[in-house]
């Protein structure tokens, strides 16, 4: 039986995982555990901690998930990569090197034979005025063209500084704090009313839109599996920094699970 995959928010590269090798090699090793049944995967944004496309070269690393998904896409399994705000950047290389489908924005489609709406979500629920700014200034084409033309030397520490923020480079203690520390954030006032925005989102679209059956988002970093309405769900797929969560959809029936590495 064919199966269909969603995952997000493996933020590969980012500074605060305590071995970025390893985090990436555990993304592979799932992929290739999954091989074998996968007709379709999705990646809904957040892949990469940060990445930035140059004309003529390849930023460093990732070649071992890149490898892996261009084996998957050349077998004949077909993967779509959700833009996220952290691999914003994303132009001809993925796709073109790759064979890998790359969307911005929120993603429509029938999925064995059920039809789906994706999107990484931060697009949705964030609704600030300095949110608004930045998203409309990283996907500024003047703006990402000024920024092409600074030496990576650069750009690349500062991109990670950006995304790291007030975390420090990683050790088992710094994961743990941070695995905590978004714990601690998703008990707060802020998660559910997120959610409520994601489940708002849904709710308007599906009225618009008929035979809506998934809504599925990354973004948050926490497991979220409801019913929303009779015959739609809306599940948010988690995170590959401490659960290691995916879903998986056979035609008939949704899983959410975790990955439980060998």
């Amino acid at each position: 039986m064919k199966r269909a995959y969603f995952l997000s928010d493996m933020h590969l590269g980012a500074s605060y995982l305590p071995d970025s090798r390893q985090a990436e090699m555990r993304v592979v090793r799932f992929l290739d555990s999954i091989k074998d049944d996968a007709s379709e995967i999705y990646l809904l944004g957040d892949v990469l901690d940060y990445w930035y496309e140059y004309r003529y070269v390849v930023p460093r690393g990732y070649v071992r998930f890149f490898g892996k998904l261009a084996e998957l896409a050349d077998s004949g399994i077909k993967i779509t990569w959700i833009i996220g705000n952290h691999d914003i950047w994303i132009f001809d290389y993925i796709p073109g090197e790759l064979g890998v489908e790359v969307v911005d924005g929120v993603l429509d489609r029938e999925v064995l034979g059920t039809r789906m709406v994706m999107a990484h979500g931060d697009g949705v629920w964030q609704s600030s005025r300095q949110f608004r700014w930045l998203r409309a200034l990283f996907r500024n084409r003047v703006c990402q063209h000024m920024f092409a033309a600074i030496h990576p030397r650069w750009t690349v520490p500062f991109a990670y500084s950006w995304s790291r923020h007030s975390r420090h480079n990683g050790t088992p203690e710094v994961a743990a704090r941070e695995t905590d520390r978004l714990r601690r954030k998703a008990e707060g006032r802020g998660l559910p009313y997120n959610i409520s925005r994601l489940r708002a989102f849904s709710l308007d679209y599906a009225s618009t839109h008929e035979g809506c059956r998934y809504f599925l988002f990354g973004h948050l970093h926490q497991l979220v599996e409801e019913t929303i309405a009779p015959g739609i769900e809306m599940i948010v797929l988690g995170e590959w920094i401490s659960l290691f969560s995916y879903a998986v959809f056979d035609g008939h029936t949704m899983q959410l699970c975790r990955y439980e590495d060998a």
